[in-house]
């Protein structure tokens, strides 16, 4: 009885409150009704009592009515896809390989420039580039690609450099073919206050490259996303990086800063509004320019004057907003320049992007979380936790990454083009492409040619990464141009030096002479191989890929040099340990002369050397294949009619793909067999006119490279015990003390 009492006790209770829950839910349903058939009453935001305290970043008005014109991301759709018809295309189905099959590959035709055509400094920096790389071809039947002469980098209808009827125009070239292997290079698109993707025309098959791509608009393994450069950008060489030395811990000044432009509505204006809120005055500041709007010049003040780019160089972390990278002046409707970002990685301090929705610059090669701390904007008061945590070891890594790839691809317009073309002929060539590692890691892909090898092994700069040694043995190029005439010339004595050498697999002789060679028969018995080729009697040929030699190391040597077999073998014991350096024995030095502005050369004994001369110098054999592929026809043309400067350019070439000096061993001043006092006649590299043409040479070498390559060295590397007062008996190299 009792139990029955409890259970319904029990079930009265639930009744109740279901029957309670079912009319709070319809009491709630209808107020919900009758305000909306009243209409809602919107409170204004309240105003702070603090306010003056509290800097705002936008006023309560803008707060109230919202953060300025906008587009749904349904709207952003529609507009792309009116415009990209082709949003869906790749490699496989956009573009034609058979234009790249042929016996000169990948070539590269750009269209020339109509007459009348408005062509900005930009674009004109990119035509160059293109037209003096090693792929240009002015034969369009020979071209795997093409480029428009028409200037395609600005698409704001506002802006000055708008080129108008480009669709019409591109519809006209016979070779446009809706755009199939064709590249597009666009730097801004669309205009205030949206900034759309709106190129103004359709692009086709067409390959974009273009800056500020949006992930939701990038075609994968089809378009290129190139960084944003102002017309300042230089041509060619381009500043080196800030970082002189990493000191361990990395202490700067600040922690974390950004710098850039003020904006109280459109692009990433919502967090630019709230960076004050990580703003401390300590070690996390945030500093405005006054460079914004076209009447700035009218409002400034002293403060305006600087800028505080040198105070990149204080901070450890720099803060950098997609919005840096894609906004645009609400004033005039052009484009900013966001110099900003490209300069932090130059001045050693690691971006912190706060970039949703943006294609970073050659994503599909470089990778950027090696350089970057990645954010999200909609956690910016994060921010100042995460960059606190990361450690030392971190830091110093990511340092060290924005030098190199400030260094490799973005410091020059030159190296932005070469970059792109290379990732697009990566991609028509993927059996012989560059992996990740090629790309990210020293010296970077530009100077790394696939079709050298595939293998990392194969490269002297890897050999450190990979933990592995060079080989055991060289190969000796002897370079000859005078007629053999007699068994006591120096070249036989060279040859009986070079083969006693336990270390050399073979000699070749480059026959470069008027005469033809000699039969075997008057070649001197030799313990390894000789061979004679035909140097086609041009001085570069010298440094061609020959096929004949296999071993990884190469000796040059020049038919009159004099050393000794223990010299031989204590260089090639050097350059194992540094073997993407070249090393050997003739130091040489340029200099800058103030008063003429030129480049000088100089062959002086001084404290220091830049250049060791190929007379007699190992290097790896790599560097052939750079030389005859990477440099352009023109500096071997220069050699070829000179007759001269090749040491000096295979200098150049090495310095600029290691950023390091040669090295020099041992004391040996003399190196050339010096005629008798009895000859009248002087040797050839003896002349004046021999020197004023390797002073021109050095000129001309560093115009084309658009910087000095060369780096000066105060290294000396001599054997162990070498002249110390001990026994002759322990010492390895006891004949370099008398050479």
């Amino acid at each position: 009885m009792q139990a029955r009492k409890k259970y319904v006790l029990l079930g009265l209770c639930t009744c109740c409150w279901l029957l309670l829950f079912y009319w709070g839910g319809l009491q709630e349903r209808l107020l919900a009704l009758l305000t909306r058939r009243r209409g809602e009453v919107v409170r204004p935001w309240p105003d702070w009592l603090d306010r003056a305290l509290l800097p705002g970043y936008a006023e309560n008005a803008e707060l109230q009515n919202g953060g300025g014109p906008g587009e749904s991301p349904r709207q952003r759709r529609q507009a792309w896809a009116s415009i990209y018809k082709n949003s869906h295309c790749r490699m496989d189905t956009c573009f034609d390989f058979g234009r790249c099959r042929g016996r000169d590959g990948f070539r590269v035709y750009v269209y020339p420039p109509e007459k009348g055509d408005r062509v900005s400094e930009s674009y004109r920096k990119i035509l160059a580039s293109v037209a003096e790389s090693r792929y240009y071809t002015s034969d369009p039947r020979e071209a795997c690609l093409f480029v428009l002469g028409i200037d395609t980098l600005d698409r704001d209808q506002l802006s000055t450099q708008f080129v108008p009827n480009v669709d019409e125009r591109i519809r006209g070239y016979p070779l446009w073919n809706d755009g199939r292997n064709h590249v597009i290079f666009n730097l801004y698109s669309g205009t205030w206050p949206n900034y759309t993707e709106d190129l103004g025309f359709n692009v086709g098959q067409a390959i974009l490259a273009k800056a500020s791509l949006n992930t939701e608009h990038f075609r994968p393994g089809f378009d290129v996303s190139i960084p944003l450069f102002s017309k300042d950008h230089p041509q060619k060489g381009g500043e080196r990086g800030w970082l002189l030395r990493n000191t361990v811990p990395p202490r700067r000044k600040y922690l974390l800063m950004f710098k850039g432009k003020r904006y109280l509505t459109g692009i990433g204006s919502d967090t630019r509004n709230a960076l004050h809120h990580i703003h401390n005055g300590k070690d996390i500041v945030s500093l405005t320019t006054c460079k914004h709007g076209k009447d700035w010049e009218k409002h400034k003040d002293a403060r305006c004057d600087h800028d505080n780019q040198d105070l990149w160089e204080l901070c450890r972390f720099c803060l950098q907003q997609s919005s840096d990278l894609h906004a645009a002046d609400a004033n005039n409707g052009v484009c900013l320049f966001p110099v900003s970002f490209w300069h932090v990685p130059q001045a050693a301090c690691i971006p912190v992007l706060l970039s949703n929705g943006w294609e970073l610059p050659f994503s599909d090669v470089i990778q950027w979380n090696q350089a970057v701390i990645e954010g999200d904007e909609r956690l910016l008061l994060q921010v100042p936790s995460t960059v606190r945590a990361v450690g030392v070891d971190r830091v110093l890594a990511l340092r060290q990454r924005t030098q190199m790839l400030w260094e490799a691809y973005f410091s020059s317009v030159d190296k932005i083009v070469l970059t792109t073309l290379e990732i697009i002929k990566d991609r028509v060539y993927a059996h012989i492409s560059r992996n990740k590692f090629m790309w990210n890691a020293l010296p970077g892909g530009l100077v790394v040619l696939p079709e050298y090898s595939t293998h990392l092994a194969h490269y002297p700069f890897y050999y450190l990464n990979l933990g592995i040694s060079p080989g055991q043995e060289f190969t000796a190029v002897i370079h000859a141009v005078s007629p053999l005439v007699s068994q006591s010339q120096p070249i036989m004595k060279l040859l009986q030096v070079v083969s006693k050498s336990k270390y050399c697999s073979q000699i070749i002789i480059l026959w470069n002479s008027e005469k033809p060679p000699p039969h075997r028969s008057k070649w001197p018995p030799m313990p390894v191989p000789l061979v004679v080729t035909d140097g086609r009697r041009k001085t570069s040929s010298r440094f061609l890929p020959h096929v004949t030699i296999e071993t990884e190391a190469v000796l040059s040597l020049d038919e009159d040099t004099v050393l000794l077999t223990s010299e031989v073998n204590f260089a090639f014991h050097v350059w194992q340990s540094f073997p993407e350096r070249i090393v050997g024995y003739p130091p040489r030095s340029h200099f800058w002369d103030p008063v003429k502005k030129i480049w000088g050369y100089t062959s002086k004994w001084t404290n220091e050397y830049s250049i060791v001369l190929t007379g007699a110098a190992f290097y790896h054999r790599y560097y052939h294949y750079l030389f005859s592929h990477y440099l352009p026809p023109s500096l071997r043309a220069l050699v070829d009619r000179t007759s001269n400067c090749e040491d000096i350019l295979m200098n150049f070439l090495v310095s600029s793909v290691t950023h390091l000096p040669p090295i020099k061993v041992a004391q040996r001043k003399q190196y050339k067999d010096m005629p008798g006092p009895q000859s009248t006649n002087m040797a050839p590299w003896a002349t004046p006119e021999h020197f004023n043409q390797r002073q021109d040479c050095v000129n001309t070498f560093a115009s084309w490279f658009g910087y000095m390559p060369l780096v000066h060295s105060q290294l000396r590397l001599d054997p162990v015990l070498f002249k110390d007062h001990v026994s002759v008996l322990r010492k390895k190299y006891k004949d370099l003390e008398r050479a």
